[in-house]
């Protein structure tokens, strides 16, 4: 008999990600407050790089890219946000970094939570980027999945890979 298992994972759905960032550029080209303003977002499978005329037309650039994102299903928590700089011209640019896989720390971290939850047989390992967790009891199981799902860790985790 095996132990009933499943692993804590971080990832981005870039194929998402693409089709959000392709809306949100649509939309900036249509709309009237965005004319003139070369508002553009550029997808890379690791960043992306929003640029607008002017800091207030960036700041409504990433809403309206927040907005496409989240009807997507894309947690805002994958976008890590670098600084705004200005360019030339009153112009400003913003990179944000895809955070995928689940660092060293915040597995320790959520291994400790876990550790927290007091559930007798049930316990948790660092594998890579992920995390595997197993215990005796199925329902043990649910209850972490239940827990992590209402905590916070600042990354979107999601659990898969549930064996029995």
């Amino acid at each position: 008999m095996s132990v009933p298992t499943f692993d804590v994972v971080s990832e981005v759905n870039l194929q998402e990600v693409r089709n959000a960032v392709d809306q949100a550029n649509r939309e900036a080209s249509t709309r009237f407050d965005f004319k003139d303003t070369g508002s553009q977002i550029e997808f890379s499978e690791t960043e992306l790089k929003l640029e607008s005329s002017s800091e207030d037309r960036l700041r409504a650039l990433v809403v309206v890219l927040e907005e496409k994102l989240v009807k997507r299903g894309v947690s805002l928590k994958a976008l890590d946000r670098g600084p705004v700089i200005e360019g030339s011209r009153g112009s400003a640019r913003q990179t944000f970094k895809l955070v995928a896989g689940i660092s060293t720390e915040k597995a320790k971290a959520i291994n400790r939570f876990i550790k927290d939850l007091n559930l007798k047989g049930v316990s948790g390992s660092i594998q890579g980027d992920s995390l595997r967790v197993s215990g005796k009891k199925r329902d043990d199981l649910q209850v972490v999945i239940q827990k992590i799902k209402e905590a916070d860790f600042e990354i979107p985790l999601q659990v898969n890979n549930f064996r029995d």
